[in-house]
């Protein structure tokens, strides 16, 4: 029963880092289209100095709680996919150093540099994790000692770079919504047609990703023998549909909250057709990590549960005061009067 609440509670995780962090790394990507000035980059940076750092308190727990429930699940994670692990801790760094170093100096071809940092450090995880976790779906070659028999090339198939491309675009959509609710005027007409130019590229990588699924891995199979998990697919296409229908009637909250409901579908969908697996082999199924036979201790994950029934429902709290707090559209002008903007 432990097992099954943190391969629950793991799912969830993962879920809302990609929801809350998600917009950020669209925005960041997106900056050298959104943004034509220095001016208007400082607003790209300020639209998300609030959030970015509260939100990938997201990613550092769902790595922890794997780390801590699912130690051999970590451990195989870690060393099978170490050089996309380490690229996306490496461009997340760069991305964080940016946020602080940027306005330090006011030379251009130093703020050029940082903003490099932004783009390729927002572009690369969202690319790096779409690869990783297509491939987690579709199963690692690993073997029953849990070794890695493959290289960085193994997983940049066609199935895994799809993949990153969905989660590409989901981010660009995204981010692009963030700005049209952050912004005003001719910004936040810039976000809301990038968001509807990139729209129908989505819809074509989304609809090809889930027809792929059904060939390349056993989710569909998996998500069928339990009908109940329909609804997350059937979530993240009508959180799709419903964006676009927002879109056009500029209701810009709720076109961001369904494409954060197709993300968060679309992710749901995959640990719901992965369970009980965290790591499927796929040179042999019975090779493959479960929450069941890599799982800590009862002791350990009784005492973590504890810990998280306490503490996730303070962040979730805080996050919420923030986003209140900070919901309000800013503007080049009112940036260049703060003495505390990025």
């Amino acid at each position: 029963m432990l097992e099954t609440i943190w391969f629950v509670l793991w799912g969830v995780l993962w879920t809302v880092y990609f929801v809350l962090d998600g917009f950020d790394l669209g925005l960041g990507m997106l900056m050298p289209w959104l943004a034509r000035n220095d001016g208007e980059r400082r607003v790209i940076f300020n639209a998300q100095g609030p959030f970015w750092d509260g939100n990938e308190v997201w990613l550092l727990t769902a790595g922890g709680a794997t780390f801590a429930a699912f130690p051999k699940t970590y451990a195989v994670m870690f060393s099978s996919l170490y050089t996309p692990l380490m690229l996306l801790l490496f461009a997340l760094i760069l991305r964080g150093i940016s946020f602080e170093m940027r306005s330090k100096e006011e030379a251009s071809w130093w703020r050029r540099t940082w903003d490099t940092c932004m783009v390729v450090g927002s572009f690369l995880p969202a690319l790096l994790l779409g690869v990783a976790f297509a491939n987690i779906f579709a199963g690692l070659p690993i073997d029953a000692q849990g070794i890695f028999h493959g290289n960085l090339l193994t997983l940049l198939n066609p199935y895994g770079l799809l993949g990153g491309v969905l989660f590409v675009l989901l981010f660009a959509v995204h981010g692009s919504l963030w700005l049209t609710i952050k912004t005003e005027g001719e910004m936040r007409e810039r976000g809301a047609r990038m968001a509807a130019r990139l729209w129908p590229l989505l819809l074509v990588v989304a609809v090809a990703f889930l027809a792929y699924t059904a060939f390349a891995t056993p989710l569909w199979t998996n998500v069928l023998a339990r009908p109940v998990f329909l609804v997350f697919p059937l979530a993240a296409v009508a959180g799709l549909i419903a964006g676009r229908w927002f879109m056009a009637r500029r209701a810009w909250w709720k076109a961001w909250g369904a494409s954060a409901v197709t993300i968060a579908g679309a992710v749901a969908f995959g640990v719901a057709g992965l369970f009980p697996n965290l790591l499927p082999s796929r040179l042999d199924p019975a090779a493959s990590l479960t929450a069941f036979n890599s799982a800590s201790t009862h002791l350990t994950l009784s005492i973590m549960l504890g810990v998280a029934l306490v503490f996730v429902p303070v962040v979730l709290a805080y996050q919420f005061w923030v986003y209140r707090t900070f919901s309000f559209p800013i503007s080049a002008a009112e940036i260049e009067r703060s003495s505390h903007a990025y």
